[in-house]
């Protein structure tokens, strides 16, 4: 007997749950294949939800399927068979239809991301409403608090910072957190000076956190920079220069780039694992995380070419498979392309770090942790910002200066590498992560800027040389898949 034949569905897919889409595509086809004999169909086709989950574990997609799944019941595409507990199944009275609307869906969507010419948000608008925000903070520090800020100044580093984050959030966390506000101190771009006086760089540095979902990375890079106050946790980052992401395709996100030409703001994407996920969306991603020119062509008209100053930090959610084998654990490709062009911080689901995220989340839910330097952070940090890039605001009162690189912070990090050279003939670290490390050193000295002697560089002292060092030492560990913080 013949099957009814669905008609058309609109399902209005989420670009977000595309993938989803695609995998459960691939399970019908798998489901109507089973239920063919001899090329007759011998029952309904069904599948069960763990089939499903199995398949975007495989493809390496993390969304959760069950409100696609929910809506697909709602319209009669898919109908709960009793029994299974633990386990949903359903019957897929259409198969052909159903695969035919999840990919016509998928199809629709990659369409419309692809056409650079279709409506965008009005990014300059955006703009504006951020350089204000930047603009009232920055007044109100210089208006009212600027003797204030320049004494904590005085006798702030690293150091200092180091300790506040530790003591909210433990030994085991606290540095992402520690790293994400100084890439904060990094977005001024400042240059970096050789011992010949010739600028061979500057602080601005992308960040990545990589690793499972649950392991506190959109709190270091989104939460704590933003602040969030459903949670009561305040705004430690920048005003007015960070440019949340969530939700924005790669696609959209090119064409809104191109309105940022020749400044610099931070971008903070959620979801970055999302964004290779687009078809033809990794090599332009590459140019843009190597600031190059970007130029990108579709059949719909061209994007750019344009240059993009501005950074990124990043939560890139992967499932790992355990902590002992770095180059096992993290199979996805994109890993490499991350690594060569971003500060890259890899955390498996260990059982200390569940622990941590576990106490962590505790003690914020309640209110037992005391963000007492939030605003006195925020206000240093607008205004060694808006000093070093040359406000007018500050520009007569303080001077930019630049960061001065010297041997000594080389000396040091070669010593870590010849120690971990000496072990293997195969290092499984690349040469990257020293120069990630001298960035990260860099930035750190930003924060002495009214604790060092007024003209010339700011030097990079000894407490910026040794968390350098610490940086570099624990990264490599977590490459050579060895648990356990640097001494």
């Amino acid at each position: 007997m013949r099957e009814l034949v669905a008609a058309p569905v609109a399902l209005e897919i989420a670009p977000g749950e595309i993938p989803v889409a695609r995998a459960l595509a691939a399970v019908v086809a798998e489901a109507d294949r089973r239920r063919t004999l001899r090329g007759v169909a011998s029952r309904p086709a069904q599948l069960r939800v763990s089939e499903l989950r199995a398949r975007l574990l495989r493809d390496r997609v993390f969304q959760d399927p069950a409100r696609l799944l929910a809506r697909l019941k709602r319209r009669g595409l898919l109908v709960d068979l009793p029994g299974g507990s633990g386990d949903r199944a359903y019957a897929v009275p259409f198969p052909d239809e159903l695969r035919a609307i999840l990919l016509g869906e998928s199809e629709r969507t990659d369409a419309l991301d692809a056409g650079p010419l279709t409506p965008v948000p009005d990014e300059r608008a955006e703009i504006r409403s951020m350089d204000a925000e930047f603009l009232d903070r920055l007044r109100e520090v210089v208006d009212d608090r600027l003797d204030a800020t320049v004494a904590f100044g005085r006798a702030f580093d690293v150091r200092a910072l180091a300790g506040y984050l530790r003591e909210l959030f433990g030994d085991e966390l606290y540095v992402d957190s520690l790293i994400s506000i100084l890439q904060q101190y990094a977005l001024a771009d400042v240059p970096l000076i050789a011992p010949t006086g010739r600028a061979t760089g500057s602080t601005g540095f992308h960040l990545a956190l990589f690793g499972p979902p649950g392991t506190g990375k959109t709190f270091s890079i989104d939460d704590l920079v933003r602040g969030n106050p459903r949670s009561g946790v305040p705004a430690h980052g920048l005003a007015g220069r960070n440019r949340y992401c969530g939700g924005i395709t790669p696609a959209q996100f090119l064409r809104v780039g191109a309105s940022y030409t020749g400044r610099t703001f931070n971008f903070i994407v959620p979801e970055f694992n999302d964004w290779f996920k687009y078809r033809g969306m990794v090599e332009p991603l590459k140019l843009v995380m190597e600031q190059r020119e970007v130029k990108w062509e579709t059949t719909f008209g061209t994007v750019g070419p344009y240059t993009f100053r501005s950074f990124f930090s990043v939560n890139y959610n992967v499932r790992t498979a355990g902590a002992q084998d770095y180059w096992t654990t993290v199979a996805d490709p994109n890993f490499a392309a991350l690594e060569d062009r971003m500060l890259l911080r890899f955390h498996p689901m260990t059982r200390a770090r569940f622990r941590a995220v576990e106490a962590s989340a505790e003690r914020l839910e309640l209110g037992e942790l005391d963000f007492s330097l939030a605003e006195r952070i925020r206000d240093h940090l607008t205004l060694v910002h808006a000093i070093e890039i040359g406000h007018p605001l500050v520009a007569r009162r303080f001077a930019a200066r630049p960061i001065r690189l010297d041997r000594g912070l080389y000396a040091t990090l070669s010593a870590v590498s010849d120690r971990a050279l000496r072990t293997t003939s195969f290092p499984k670290f690349s040469p990257r992560l020293k120069s990630r490390a001298v960035r990260l050193a860099a930035a750190s000295a930003l924060l002495t800027y009214f604790r060092s002697p007024a003209d010339g560089p700011i030097a990079i002292g000894e407490p910026e040389t040794e968390f350098a060092r610490r940086f570099y030492e624990e990264e490599i560990r977590a490459r050579e898949g060895r648990r356990g913080h640097a001494s």
